[in-house]
């Protein structure tokens, strides 16, 4: 009974208001804390660039762009057109929302095993690894490799992930990992027949007119685009993508873990689809179902949902203390976030570059709780922490 009024009340939330961008913006609330946060962030030299988006009962409360692209005194400001690399965002709104539609179409079943459709994993105890062990990242593949020392193509990528060996045993625990995610956009290439990048466009980016969001952008938005680290371990003859991840540029810049790119605008309307139950301006795009299945915390590792991470119990989540344990998004290592709390209707998309212009710069892990947090209190004034759990944040949040 609780699960199915959690369900209800989801139905609710969705479908209560009208379509995001058929109406107007509301007007906004007083926004000085989210102000103060960014501002102090950015003298203090966590990023050079952002922009925080905020939508409520498919309003935009909140929509904002901070500094330049980069330190340098001349840089461009940023604005609420600057394309920002997305990073692992790409594993959630690119490749999990693929996957979503697949699955709504009958293409697959969670518990088949993904060698099945990619035969060439078989070996090394891979056989077991079922399409939801890749989605929780608990198939027993390593974090990452640095696949750029040892191989010169794609197909060389792939041949070392189908030969790779497993960490642990497929099951017995949960580490994140991009090699999950790269299968799973190889995956969704074998299910429908086309690449990842043209499967997306096709079924999401075109129908929502999401028209800077792609994985191999233009040269001719280059002037937009928030510039990250840049790469010199790059060492082939042919150009580098401009993706900020190494193993996502080797795979020729599209890939299911990293590689896509968009703004802060088309990703509050590709969130406002998902929070109103897979509808946007009445053309359903996804089922509610899906939807739903695909964001509730799973039962047995709690810690995720199918391909979104869910906000950890605690006061250490990088979605701040008040964020309700029902909030699903995704992280980037670029500096990216989406967080949705659907007890509140809310959405929170927070785009920096705090890869620019080293990677080691890790300040953003300090200011991740606070943007949240100061947002919360700037439309919520008496809210309360969220105390259902009280752990530490245990989750691959922590590492970006």
């Amino acid at each position: 009974m609780l699960v199915k009024s959690i369900f209800l009340s989801y139905v609710a939330f969705w479908f209560a208001s009208g379509s995001l961008f058929g109406c107007q913006k509301s007007k906004y609330h007083e926004f000085e804390k989210v102000d103060a946060v960014i501002e102090a962030a950015i003298a203090d030299g966590a990023f050079p660039s952002a922009v925080v988006g905020v939508l409520r009962e498919n309003k935009i409360l909140f929509h904002k762009a901070y500094g330049k692209l980069t330190y340098e005194k001349n840089s461009p400001k940023t604005t609420l057109s600057t394309i920002y690399d997305l990073a692992s965002l790409t594993k959630a709104l690119a490749t999990t929302l693929s996957l979503m539609k697949l699955y709504e179409e009958g293409q697959f079943r969670l518990t088949d095993k993904v060698s099945r459709y990619l035969p060439e994993l078989k070996g090394n105890h891979k056989e077991e690894i079922t399409i939801r062990n890749l989605l929780l990242h608990n198939a027993g593949f390593v974090p990452f490799r640095p696949f750029i020392r040892t191989c010169f193509s794609p197909d060389d990528v792939m041949r070392a992930i189908y030969q790779d060996s497993l960490c642990y045993p497929t099951g017995t625990k949960t580490i994140y990992s991009d090699i999950d995610f790269i299968l799973l956009g190889e995956l969704v290439h074998r299910l429908s027949g086309k690449p990842l990048d043209e499967y997306f466009h096709e079924n999401f980016a075109k129908p929502l007119g999401l028209e800077s969001t792609f994985f191999l952008p233009p040269d001719s938005l280059r002037y937009r685009i928030a510039p990250t680290e840049i790469d010199t371990t790059w060492h082939l003859p042919r150009a580098r993508p401009l993706v900020h991840d190494p193993n996502a540029a080797l795979l020729g810049g599209v890939a299911g873990h990293a590689g896509l790119f968009s703004t802060s605008g088309d990703i509050l309307r590709l969130m406002s689809m998902v929070m109103n139950g897979g509808k946007f301006n009445g053309k359903e795009i996804l089922k509610p179902e899906i939807v739903w299945l695909f964001t509730k915390r799973d039962t047995v590792l709690r810690q995720r949902a199918l391909g979104w991470d869910m906000k950890s119990p605690g006061a250490h989540s990088s979605a701040g203390k008040y964020f309700s344990l029902a909030t699903f998004g995704h992280l980037g290592f670029t500096g990216t976030s989406v967080w949705v709390d659907p007890a509140r209707s809310l959405c929170v998309v927070f785009l920096t570059n705090r890869v620019y212009p080293s990677a080691s710069n890790k300040r953003i892990r300090a200011i991740r709780p606070k943007l949240h947090d100061a947002v919360i209190e700037s439309i919520e004034p008496n809210a309360q922490p969220d105390t259902s759990f009280a752990a530490p944040d245990t989750s691959h949040a922590a590492s970006q």
